[in-house]
């Protein structure tokens, strides 16, 4: 077979296209991105339950605390007058015998690092008890690091902040406080971080493995969870900004994911929250550590459209709002001190501007008429409100990049519908939108049957494909922890696909893969890119896939033709260099000639990865799906093992 180099049409490739996407779901903040290893540390949580438009916000703030030990006869209530912070107002009042107290649950318990120091604080208040308290990690009763500290019995609410280094390796211990003699105290706001978390906030083996694929963007923080399950579950950027303590508590908009009269409309992740511990000024600083563009997104005022009927009608003066929010975002990002919210960034520790050139209007709504809870059918004129928010924005910042939507399907009336209206649009005003957002979760025969669906895209209707992934029928995609569903078969999938992407990056200029993290155990939706639990995190197939498209893409596409079925190719050159990616997607090895129209050098490496269709990387088994090298063997041809992804790397 030939794979023929053509710098006829070539392409210039003005940025990187490869980015990710990060949406709070499957626990991938509060539980994985966010360092802090406590839940429920400030005893804000809610238990929810119910279906769309019927959602039951019970308070929970007991959960995930326990006496300490098992059966101790401790008294625990929740309280909520004269609180350490109005935003979060309640707390626990512990009322224990010595050397008795409470454990919190931190998810699947406490990892220690041998020779790691972890940064602990607490806020205390007694009004009588004038003794010792004890803060630790404990096993079988047995303190593995402590901290004793003394207690004022002052009526004020006092903050104890210490540091503890672990002397041994421990998985799935007991964080504990205990008093050392009989008494009550008030606690609340209780914190465990690893002294190694990037920045004192982001988990490092997480956010290293985002680092490694050199992302081009960052889109944050959803995601359904951007439009909430109600208008008010929403997300709402500024009460992100400040101290931890005064972050008020949300709960999640997965933590009613599946939720059915089997279970009784309550799911096991019921008590899924958002501390904000990750807020909107922590994200900006991991785009800046991850070396990437920021794309956060804002509401439009339609709660999600799976999972509500609500939104804020179009005449209404409440989506001045809204529109506001959106403003002010781009202020905080960009604007000087003198400023409003420039200058909160500025007091935030960060004067310089963030450099914001894109947001995201809207998540994955689309034109509908759903039915309001008074029966009558009203439109949430999506498209009018998109059009107003869209006009506010470029009257005040001309040049920020509009990322728009068609919609959560492709190829549907909903979609065909988008599409016509952003073509009118643009037609009208080029700068209306800077791409628009698409999403595909399908099948891999999906995907093959689609590799060359961007040939035929107007050229000026730019795309982000912001959340894709191949669900392989029986493996166990769109369930809860399925490890497995990010198989080969799924991978190999999604790497031909992206040969379409690359060979059209002038059309689809940014895409992502979804969702990107999920903690074993705690997933509303497989499959993830990354995997992890308390103790570590590896790489999915899905992820290396991403990494060879990151890593080696040039600035120009170059033209590409193959005569062989089920091979797949795209190319792009860079000072020098010709990155060649081929997916043999057969049953049968194949001999591979490379020819073109012009000197694009001598195969010099050969990237690849190769496994069987049900292959997938475990926590025993990290390495089982992963890239290798092979040394070439000719300038100019090479051996294409079925079921393979290679990267031809020739250099002049």
């Amino acid at each position: 077979m030939k794979i023929v180099l053509s710098q006829e049409g070539k392409l210039p490739l003005h940025t990187r296209t490869v980015g990710l996407f990060l949406e709070d779901l499957n626990y991938c903040v509060d539980g994985g991105l966010y360092a802090e290893m406590l839940e429920n540390r400030n005893f804000e949580a809610k238990d929810v339950h119910g279906e769309w438009d019927r959602y039951i916000v019970d308070e929970d703030g007991l959960y995930g605390w326990m006496p300490y030990p098992d059966g101790a006869a401790v008294e625990r209530k929740i309280k909520s007058d004269r609180p350490l912070f109005p935003e979060n107002p309640h707390y626990l009042r512990l009322k224990a015998q010595a050397g008795t107290g409470v454990k919190n649950k931190a998810y699947d318990g406490i990892y220690l690092t041998k020779g790691m120091k972890y940064n602990v604080s607490l806020w205390l208040r007694s009004y009588d008890y004038k003794g010792k308290a004890a803060v630790g990690v404990y096993r079988n009763g047995t303190a593995l690091v402590e901290k004793k500290i003394k207690v004022k019995a002052d009526g004020k609410w006092r903050r104890y902040s210490f540091r503890l280094k672990a002397k041994t390796d421990a998985e799935r211990a007991d964080f504990c406080f205990l008093l050392s003699g009989n008494g009550a105290v008030h606690l609340d706001a209780f914190s465990m971080i690893p002294e190694n978390a990037i920045k004192g906030v982001f988990r490092r083996d997480l956010v290293e493995l985002m680092k490694e694929l050199k992302p081009a963007f960052l889109r944050f923080p959803g995601g359904c969870v951007v439009e909430g399950n109600s208008l008010a579950n929403r997300y709402l950027w500024k009460n992100t900004l400040g101290p931890v303590e005064r972050r008020k508590h949300n709960w999640n908009r997965w933590a009613v994911h599946a939720t059915d009269e089997h279970n009784h409309f309550r799911s096991e992740f019921s008590h899924y929250g958002q501390t904000l511990g990750i807020g909107y000024y922590e994200y900006f600083l991991l785009c800046e550590y991850l070396g990437c563009k920021p794309l956060p997104v804002v509401s439009v005022g339609i709660a999600c459209q799976y999972m509500s009927s609500e939104f804020v009608p179009l005449d209404s003066p409440e989506l001045e709002g809204y529109i506001q929010e959106a403003l002010d975002l781009v202020e905080f990002a960009n604007g000087g001190e003198d400023t409003e919210w420039g200058r909160v960034r500025a007091e935030l520790g960060h004067p310089e501007p963030f450099g914001l050139e894109m947001l995201g209007v809207g998540n994955e709504q689309w034109e509908d008429s759903p039915k309001q809870k008074d029966g009558v059918a009203r439109p949430n004129e999506f498209y009018k409100r998109f059009e107003l928010f869209e006009k506010r924005l470029h009257e005040k910042y001309p040049a920020l990049k509009i990322v728009g939507t068609v919609g959560p399907t492709f190829e549907t009336p909903t979609y065909e519908s988008a599409w016509e209206w952003t073509k009118k649009n643009l037609e009208a005003n080029p700068d209306f939108v800077y791409c628009s957002d698409e999403h595909f979760y399908v099948s891999p025969a999906w995907l093959y049957d689609h590799v060359n669906v961007y040939d035929n895209y107007p050229r000026n209707c730019k795309v982000y494909a912001g959340e894709y992934a191949a669900h392989v029928p029986g493996s166990g995609c769109a369930l809860f922890n399925a490890p497995q569903a990010n198989c080969w078969e799924g991978a190999l999938a999604e790497a031909a696909f992206m040969t379409g992407m690359e060979r059209n990056s002038d059309v689809v200029v940014m895409s992502s893969y979804a969702p990107l993290l999920g903690r074993l155990g705690y997933t509303q939706w497989s499959p993830d890119m990354i995997w992890f639990d308390g103790k570590g995190a590896y790489p999915s197939a899905s992820y290396y896939v991403q990494m060879m498209y990151s890593l080696y893409t040039g600035n120009a596409i170059l033209k590409t033709e193959t005569d062989a079925e089920k091979v797949y190719v795209s190319a792009s050159e860079r000072e020098g260099l010709t990155y060649l990616k081929v997916v043999n997607a057969g049953e049968e090895e194949l001999q591979a000639e490379i020819v073109g129209d012009h000197n694009f050098g001598q195969l010099t490496r050969i990237i690849r990865m190769q496994a069987e269709p049900g292959d997938y990387n475990t926590a025993e088994d990290p390495h089982k799906v992963e890239p290798y090298e092979e040394a070439p063997l000719s300038a100019h041809a090479c051996v294409l093992p079925p079921k393979s992804f290679s990267v031809l790397v020739f250099r002049k």
